[in-house]
């Protein structure tokens, strides 16, 4: 059974985020692993001259990413609980009876 190794992602661009320049990349296969060896499975919709060449080159460059197992990505994006606020005490009053639902009914 393959496995997958590596994304592969060529860069097709910058954007500016919170006045920082980032760049953009495609996703255009993966490197996988498997009994006999190591391969490549690439998307057959990727065409190379649609990558940004402003320097008239060529080749292009193909950015290998490690694929981290899921269990160890959803780790990551999660977002630690919110904080609870402190729990406020409630008076004897009429409405205050009603806060406590999981309590059987006396009748």
């Amino acid at each position: 059974m393959a496995t997958k190794v590596y994304d592969i992602a060529v860069k097709t661009g910058e954007y500016i985020k919170d006045g920082e320049t980032k760049g953009r990349y495609e996703n255009i296969g993966a490197v996988m692993k498997g009994d006999d060896g190591s391969f490549v499975i690439l998307k057959r919709t990727f065409n190379p001259a649609g990558v940004p060449n402003p320097e008239n080159r060529d080749t292009l460059i193909a950015s290998l990413f490690s694929d981290k197992p899921k269990q160890q990505q959803a780790q990551v994006q999660q977002a630690p609980p919110p904080q609870q606020p402190p729990a406020q005490q409630h008076t004897a009053t009429p409405a205050a009876a009603f806060d406590n639902f999981d309590e059987d009914v006396p009748f």
